[in-house]
């Protein structure tokens, strides 16, 4: 089965040569200094969003494995839905599912279930391939659906994300997929969403779970952030780094209502350093 891109034309370019020279654009030249366990990239519409994820896909060194998490949108589907075999198209053409990295995640996981409804019109996994396109010629995901802010539910698939990871012979990163507070004012969304990146540079998941509820913070990806944060910190990782924070209002000129954007990696234990086109615009 081939899961066909739902959003091409709309938060990204349809024509794949004008794709790839946007996408090109928002990586700039690509300075993979960092060795990550994960990174926290945005999925708006590439003009207002782009940037942010264009710096931190140029900034990590990327293997050819991933475990791609993103909030599920559209209420459809498993509250924890896995994208079966089969290929993801986008206009740069197809990816394929790991099927081993699949099985995997099933054997240690049980609440994951195997299901392409929570897949079908999604966009939050969808914005991110492209990017891994332009750096890679050949990798292979596992693609993982989102719909539940159960802080236990996401603690135990963290738990099992981090055990695949530790038991496979070759790196695998995790990518989650998140915009940051929508719709409040550029200096209200700043202020709040840096209550959560403090919480993810730290990788204190639980804080991160429990200043998104208190606080109100309209973070659309926190529980893939919470999942991924777990497994990184079950996997020995310890810090993390913001490489670039910006809102909407940038690209739009409006102030009073964005959606922030934030683009963080987690640094690989191993090497932590001793401190620590068109489409909506959320």
């Amino acid at each position: 089965m081939i899961r066909e891109p739902v959003v091409a034309g709309q938060f990204y370019p349809g024509n794949p040569s004008r794709l790839l020279r946007d996408v090109e654009s928002y990586l700039g030249e690509p300075h993979p200094t960092l060795d990550a366990l994960a990174i926290v990239s945005p999925h708006a519409g590439y003009v207002y969003s782009g940037g942010v994820a264009g710096a931190v896909f140029a900034s990590v060194r990327l293997p050819k494995r991933f475990i791609v998490l993103g909030p599920n949108h559209t209420g459809m589907g498993a509250s924890l839905a896995l994208a079966p075999a089969g290929e993801w198209r986008t206009p740069l053409g197809l990816i394929s599912i790991d099927e081993a990295l699949n099985r995997r995640l099933l054997e240690e996981c049980p609440l994951l279930h195997e299901d392409r409804a929570a897949h079908f019109r999604e966009h939050s996994i969808e914005v991110q391939l492209p990017f891994l396109q332009a750096r890679l010629h050949d990798f292979s995901l596992a693609a993982i659906c989102v719909g539940t802010g159960d802080y236990q539910t996401l603690e135990k698939l963290g738990r099992a994300m981090a055990r695949v990871v530790r038991s496979l012979s070759e790196p695998t990163l995790i990518v989650c997929s998140s915009d940051m507070n929508h719709y409040e004012s550029a200096d209200v969304a700043s202020e709040k969403d840096h209550l959560a990146i403090d919480r993810m540079l730290v990788l204190d998941a639980r804080g991160l779970h429990d200043v998104v509820r208190e606080m109100q913070i309209t973070m659309c990806g926190f529980a893939p952030a919470v999942a991924a944060l777990t497994a990184c910190r079950d996997l020995g990782a310890s810090t993390a780094k913001l490489i670039r924070y910006a809102n909407s209002g940038e690209v739009s000129g409006d102030f009073g209502s964005v959606v922030g954007y934030a683009g963080l990696a987690v640094i690989s234990p191993a090497r932590a350093p001793a401190a620590a086109a068109g489409g909506d615009a959320g």
